[in-house]
C-alpha cells in the first residue's frame, strides 16, 4: 500500500465513526494540501499529502494518551510504522511547540525536528486555511474560530493567541509559494 492510501485507511479508521467532524476537517486539509502539493519537490507531494490526512489522528479516544493531540498522533504513527519525517510533520504541525510549552511536554515533542520547511508551511497552511466543517477560510477567521470555539479561558485559546504571529507567516510564506507558482487557491 502506498503512502497516502495507507494514511487515508488509518486516519479513516481512527476518525470516521468517531469524531466525524474532525474527520471532515482532515478531508478537507487534504484538498487544500493537494492544492499546494505543486509547491513542494514531487518527491515529496506524498509526504505532505499523508501528513494532511493523519495530522489529527491523535484527537482519536483510542490514540489519545496525553491530551496533546500532536504528540499522541506522532507516538501512534511511530509505533504503526510510518516515517520518521512524518511523525515529525504530524508532531510539529501548526506550530505545536507552543501548545507542548504550555502542556509541559516541550521534551517529548523534541524527539522529533521540526523541519521549517515549505512541505511544513503548505501543512499549516492547509490547516489554517480549513474550518472544523472542512470548508476553506482565511487564516484570521480560523484562529477567531478556534478561540470561540474552545472559549476564552482554554489553553488551547491561549496557545493559538501565542502561535498567532508564527501561524500566519507560514500561511503568508505559502501563498506567495503559491502565487509564484501560478497556482490560485481561493
Amino acid at each position: 500500500m502506498d503512502l497516502v492510501a495507507w494514511a487515508y485507511a488509518v486516519a479513516e479508521g481512527r476518525l470516521v465513526l468517531s469524531l466525524p467532524r474532525r474527520w471532515v476537517h482532515v478531508q478537507g486539509v487534504a484538498k487544500r494540501a493537494a492544492l499546494a502539493a505543486g509547491i513542494v519537490p514531487e518527491a515529496e507531494r506524498d509526504l505532505l499529502m499523508a501528513a494532511a490526512v493523519l495530522h489529527d489522528v491523535g484527537y482519536a479516544q483510542d490514540v489519545a494518551e496525553t491530551g496533546f493531540h500532536a504528540l499522541d498522533g506522532a507516538r501512534y504513527l511511530e509505533e504503526q510504522g510510518f516515517p520518521e519525517r512524518l511523525c515529525a510533520l504530524v508532531a510539529h504541525h501548526s506550530c505545536a511547540y507552543r501548545e507542548a510549552e504550555l502542556r509541559g511536554c516541550s521534551a517529548e515533542l523534541a524527539r522529533w525536528v521540526d523541519e521549517e520547511t515549505p512541505l511544513r508551511d503548505a501543512l499549516w497552511w492547509a490547516d489554517m486555511t480549513t474550518g472544523p466543517d472542512g470548508d476553506t477560510t482565511g487564516i484570521r477567521e480560523r484562529i477567531a474560530e478556534i478561540q470561540a470555539r474552545y472559549g476564552p479561558e482554554d489553553l488551547v485559546t491561549f496557545f493559538v493567541r501565542q502561535a498567532e504571529p508564527e501561524l500566519v507567516a507560514a500561511v503568508e510564506r505559502t501563498e506567495a509559494r503559491l502565487k509564484a507558482a501560478g497556482i490560485e487557491v481561493r
